[in-house]
């Protein structure tokens, strides 16, 4: 399993819909930078995942995204832990935890919803 790496926002978010627990049923050990403010989170998080090889870092932010990509780094995001939760057998069904992630102010187009619940079986 890989290390996972995170800052601050997708852990909040699974907390929030109480799947904080899929982190380490999912993956190996989880490692989160302290720094966390107007991207600092997101750029040390990256550069974890650049000097810890194997590593996968999850990333929501779009911009954090493409950086990563361009320095090879493995990523996910919260959706695509969620996604794993459920293609693991970890849960039943995901879009109630769409809809709690969008009460929450998760941002996410209909386009994206409707690819997740296509790859999910929903």
């Amino acid at each position: 399993m890989p290390n996972l790496i995170s800052n601050t926002s997708p852990i909040q978010y699974l907390y929030q819909t109480e799947l904080l627990d899929l982190l380490p049923m999912l993956y190996g050990e989880i490692l989160s930078p302290v720094a966390d403010i107007l991207g600092a989170g997101e750029q040390e998080a990256i550069a974890l995942a650049v000097e810890i090889p194997d590593s996968l870092v999850i990333l929501d932010d779009g911009l954090a995204r493409r950086y990563a990509k361009t320095l090879g780094v493995q990523l996910t995001g919260t959706l695509g832990v969620i996604l794993k939760g459920k293609q693991s057998g970890y849960l039943s069904e995901i879009m109630p935890v769409l809809d709690r992630l969008d009460s929450l102010g998760f941002r996410l187009d209909s386009s994206t919803r409707a690819s997740v619940l296509r790859l999910a079986g929903e």
